[in-house]
């Protein structure tokens, strides 16, 4: 549902359109209604399958080919479809009910991608995280408190709105007057503000105290009980402010009654309460589940940081040992052995600590390892690696694959008496990585614990890749065998 978010939402506009059209018309039917869903079906086909494969198209095309498509689609397609539609339809309602829908096709698609763009750009922007609902909703008074007061200097010694019994207010702008009459300009939206404010306090009492503290921490009664003893404290001196403005007798006859203590007043103050509670509800629930998803992610990332933690250590103890075991020996390949020691704990301690390495550095990584294994085994090991990439630029945290082959030497081959083997497969595109270890194990090893590596690695796996990988483990017949499939889409 999440993931086809946006047909959906140009489905409802289709099945929107098609029911605006049955109650235009006088027969109310199931028939009607499916007749007006086909009806308006070839209007609204080029969004909704753009919007299908939108997703598709933005992860395959590069972003020049990306906007020539989607001009395609609603700057030349829609448009021709609609219009050439709409012209051979003989009734002029069908005609321009045809066009009515085309064109809210494309406005839909202008509001997703100006909500995209202000998700993409804007949204993480400070001074946007910073601008709260209280913050908001002042702005928007004062946007409103400004429009009406000029809509009101524009309309004075206009006859269709200004007589001697009454000024209206009518939609029209004329911004010379409002120069001319600056100072009455100023005094309106000083007045207008003063009284968008009186319903802002109700507002901001609800938002800031009785939601986020009373009904919170005290519950749903007294939360209640608080509204009205906030109503009924406030709502007199809001009236009785209201009531002192001169706009109020001027702009149209009285807006309150003379008398503040009505019953109408503190019903108006309530009205912006409780029409004002789901959007506080809506913005507190997204606040807190914004904080939970971030201590989620705190602790993932620490959790992460203690496998690596871990992991380390393991790998260091691991080849201080081979190196050990070279130098009893008195081995030609000790120093040889030691510089890609060094070479391999180098990649270990910067790159292990980096979020993410390049496919091609993690297989030379595992290269290496294995050629210094090899150096120290004193039997034969038949061993194969192949690999099928389509690009080794692909990026995946670091040491993750080098767990499965510390593995298959520590429990497998470094303890096989007889010869022994490591096959490793490898197979990468945009979409998947499909890894696969297999090596020989001997009956005595059968039930030893396999160490702390691939138990990290399933917890590694569980918070890098959760619900898009698949790790499968098993030994039968003297092989063991682990496969790991990360879907990288």
């Amino acid at each position: 549902m999440i993931r086809h978010q946006e047909p959906y939402i140009f489905l409802g506009l289709w099945l929107w359109l098609a029911i605006f059209n049955v109650l235009g018309g006088k027969d109310y039917t199931w028939p009607t209604y499916f007749h007006a869903i086909a009806a308006v079906a070839v209007t609204q086909l080029p969004g909704l399958l753009f919007a299908y494969f939108r997703v598709r198209l933005k992860t395959t095309l590069s972003s020049r080919k990306y906007n020539g498509y989607w001009g395609l689609c609603f700057l030349i397609c829609l448009p021709a479809i609609t219009f050439g539609t709409a012209l051979s339809v003989a009734d002029n309602n069908d005609a321009m009910f045809l066009a009515v829908g085309g064109m809210s096709s494309f406005v839909l698609e202008i509001i997703l991608n100006v909500n995209s763009f202000y998700q993409q750009k804007v949204q993480h922007k400070k001074w946007v995280q910073k601008l709260g609902l209280e913050s908001s909703v002042l702005i928007t008074l004062v946007l409103i408190a400004l429009t009406l007061s000029a809509m009101a200097i524009s309309s004075m010694d206009n006859p269709t709105y200004h007589t001697k019994e009454r000024q209206l207010i009518g939609f029209e702008f004329n911004f010379l007057k409002i120069i001319t009459h600056c100072w009455t300009f100023l005094s309106i939206f000083a007045q207008f503000l003063v009284m968008y404010l009186c319903g802002y306090l109700f507002f901001y009492i609800n938002s800031r105290f009785l939601v986020s503290k009373v009904l919170k921490q005290k519950g749903l009664v007294i939360y209640i009980l608080s509204l009205l003893a906030t109503i009924v404290f406030f709502y007199p001196m809001a009236a009785q402010v209201i009531l002192w403005l001169p706009i109020n007798k001027i702009f149209g006859g009285e807006i309150f009654s003379s008398n503040p203590f009505i019953a109408e007043n503190a019903f108006a103050a309530l009205a912006i309460m409780l029409l004002s509670l789901p959007i506080v509800l809506s913005l507190q629930w997204a606040k807190q589940n914004t904080t939970i998803v971030s201590l989620e992610k705190e602790k993932s990332r620490t959790e992460l940081n203690l496998l690596k933690q871990q992991l380390n250590p393991h790998f260091f103890f691991n080849t201080l040992n081979n190196l050990y075991a070279l130098s009893i020996t008195k081995s030609e390949k000790t120093s040889e052995s030691i510089l890609q020691l060094s070479e391999l704990m180098r990649y270990t301690i910067y790159k292990g600590q980096e979020e993410t390495v390049t496919l091609s550095q993690e297989l030379k990584y595992i290269d290496d390892y294995i050629q210094l294994q090899q150096i120290r085994l004193q039997k034969p090991l038949n061993f194969s690696f192949t690999k099928e990439i389509s690009n080794d630029e692909q990026v995946l945290p670091p040491l993750l694959l080098i767990v499965f082959i510390e593995n298959a030497f520590k429990h497998g081959i470094e303890p096989a008496e007889r010869e022994a083997f490591l096959k490793l497969h490898i197979k990468c595109d945009a979409q998947s990585l499909n890894f696969s270890c297999q090596n020989s194990f001997e009956d005595e090893n059968i039930g030893k614990p396999a160490g702390i590596g691939l138990e990290n690695l399933r917890k590694r796996l569980m918070l890098l890749y959760p619900n898009r990988h698949a790790l499968t483990i098993e030994s039968q017949n003297h092989i063991f065998k682990a496969e790991l499939t990360i879907n990288l889409a």
